[in-house]
């Protein structure tokens, strides 16, 4: 009921009309920002939006739309200047409630929250009733606090989260016992990561370290997040680790903000989710996690400019730091700044040379800049650390296996291959490769068709598999059995040049030449590597068997008779 609440208020936050209210927006300025809108590219929004404003002050969707940029943007402060006017015009508006309510939150004038309220400035019922209660421990209130959250706990559908409200507004003042007793309620389970982190700091200042290890076994079980690896060591080490999530009313209204955007994070669209992400990153600049979802979300809009000055937010000494530190080096790549990816990949990996995922991601980002020798020794490095049952073990074998074969150290890359497989015996990609590579090389066909076959059947719909499996009976010379699978690889992979170009030699081989011939022009249309470029030009020029004698490979009539 409640994500169904939350989905619609996301709709409507986010609907935004086909055309403008008024005829007199600077229709230049307004339909760069709904441009900017549709891209997500929100600095260009905000300009844009404001720049709107200038000749329609008075425009609600223009003003709507200024506020969501702003928000998204990370400056509320601007974002509520703007909320203000709203207001103050009558033009009723959730992005622009939920905005000043942030605002008064953040400046401890609590009385104000409870006048938007009587004045029917709504955000939803959800965000209301706590914003109350937390309002009311504001001004000192605990008794009235506590039965708004009891209202919330009644609410239809909102009853987990005004309990988990009522806990952590117990445990802000020191009553762990009776956060604990909320949170320990059997028929009330933990909803979030969020709640059970707060439950064991909340157990450890109880002197209940080994139940607090035994409830985050139960709920993240082996985890290599750095921030639980480091909570764990601490509970097993017996300190008593500090309660740290809300201990202030200010950060009570950041953690309704975040909270509600991790409920929204698979529900609505991400600009709307990272709405309350920057709210709880604006009252609660210590949330972590508030920071690195909206970085993430910002990721996911390919908005890599803002991601990677977000990510630059968590500090060094938190735990998340190595984290948000990759989180970069994602975005710069994107960015296309390979060089600073690396850098700060390298930095990181001075700085925590104990993580085996940080040595991983330094020699990803090598080996995407074909260094092949450097890339082969971070994912060495990153080897050696792994534990041995590490689930990620395997795909560090398998890129280092692929690096070996770019390095053409063969044996080496077999080795790691059919180590990955070892720990992961039925992964597609690593079948494909090993497979594909054994057939390129001549080597251990039947196992490497089988290894194909295997591969296929697990993923039918990817076209670079069923290609691979295509291309194998090709070369094995089975070429009627070839065509189905080339042409469903073509189907599924249909502008991929080096596809296109096998289905052209799989239909001369069966003597479709013109068909051929059509495929090979299809190939060079989609801007195949030079090398390939040059063969394929060949092909139309001279056919396959002409070009197959000039490399001296084994004509196809012989292929024919291979068994």
């Amino acid at each position: 009921m409640l994500v169904k609440y939350l989905r619609a208020c996301a709709f409507v936050g986010c609907f935004i009309p086909a055309v403008p209210a008024f005829a007199e927006i600077d229709s230049g300025a307004y339909l760069a920002a709904r441009q900017a809108a549709m891209n997500s590219d929100f600095s260009s929004g905000a300009r844009y939006y404001t720049q709107s404003l200038i000749s329609d002050p008075t425009n609600p969707l223009l003003l709507e739309s200024a506020v969501a940029a702003y928000v998204s943007l990370g400056q509320i402060d601007q974002a509520a200047a703007i909320a203000e006017t709203m207001i103050e015009l009558g033009i009723e508006s959730q992005s622009a409630n939920l905005v000043l309510t942030a605002l008064a939150a953040k400046t401890g004038d609590w009385m104000a929250i409870f006048d938007h309220l009587e004045g029917d400035h709504s955000v939803s019922p959800l965000v209301d009733g706590l914003a109350q209660a937390w309002a009311a421990i504001g001004q000192g209130k605990m008794s009235q606090a506590l039965a708004s959250f009891d209202e919330v706990i009644e609410g239809d559908g909102m009853r987990a989260y005004g309990l988990y409200h009522k806990a952590l507004a117990l445990a802000s003042v020191g009553d762990f016992e009776g956060a604990d007793e909320i949170l320990s309620d059997p028929e009330q389970p933990l909803f979030s990561a969020r709640a059970a982190l707060s439950h064991a700091k909340i157990l450890s200042q109880l002197g209940r370290n080994n139940d607090a290890i035994s409830m985050l076994e139960s709920v993240f079980g082996e985890s290599n997040d750095p921030g639980l690896r480091s909570l764990f060591a601490a509970l097993s080490d017996g300190q008593t680790v500090p309660y740290d999530i809300v201990t202030t009313p200010e950060q009570g209204m950041g953690e309704v903000a975040f909270m509600i955007a991790e409920l929204l994070r698979n529900e609505a669209q991400e600009t709307y989710t990272l709405q309350y992400a920057r709210i709880a990153e604006y009252l609660d600049p210590a949330n972590t996690e508030a920071i690195m979802l909206s970085a993430n979300l910002l990721q996911q809009m390919e908005r890599y400019e803002l991601a990677n000055a977000t990510f630059a937010q968590v500090s060094q000494d938190d735990p998340s730091f190595a984290t948000a530190e990759m989180g970069r080096v994602d975005a710069l790549r994107r960015l296309g700044r390979p060089d600073a990816a690396i850098e700060v990949a390298e930095s990181l990996s001075r700085a925590h040379p104990q993580l085996p995922f940080v040595h991983a991601k330094l020699a990803d980002v090598l080996r995407s800049q074909e260094r092949y020798a450097d890339a082969h020794a971070a994912y060495s490095k990153a080897i050696s650390i792994y534990s041995d049952t590490d689930p990620n073990r395997w795909l560090v074998l398998y890129a280092r296996a692929i690096t070996s074969h770019a390095l053409d150290d063969w044996p080496n890359a077999e080795a790691d291959f059919r180590a990955a497989l070892a720990l992961n015996p039925d992964q597609p990609q690593v079948l494909n490769y090993l497979g594909y590579s054994l057939v390129e090389r001549g080597e251990k066909l039947d196992e490497a068709l089988q290894m194909i076959e295997k591969a296929v059947i697990a993923r039918p719909d990817n076209g670079a598999i069923v290609d691979s499996l295509g291309w194998v009976l090709f070369q094995l010379g089975r070429y009627e059995e070839s065509v189905v699978h080339m042409e469903r690889a073509a189907a599924l992979e249909a502008v991929d040049p080096i596809v296109n170009d096998h289905l052209g030699d799989v239909y001369w081989a069966v003597g479709r030449e013109v068909e051929a011939t059509f495929q090979w022009n299809r190939a060079l249309s989609f801007d195949p590597e030079s090398e390939l470029a040059a063969r394929i030009r060949a092909k139309l020029e001279r056919g396959l068997d002409t070009v197959l004698a000039e490399e001296g490979a084994e004509p196809l009539k012989l292929a024919n008779d291979l068994p």
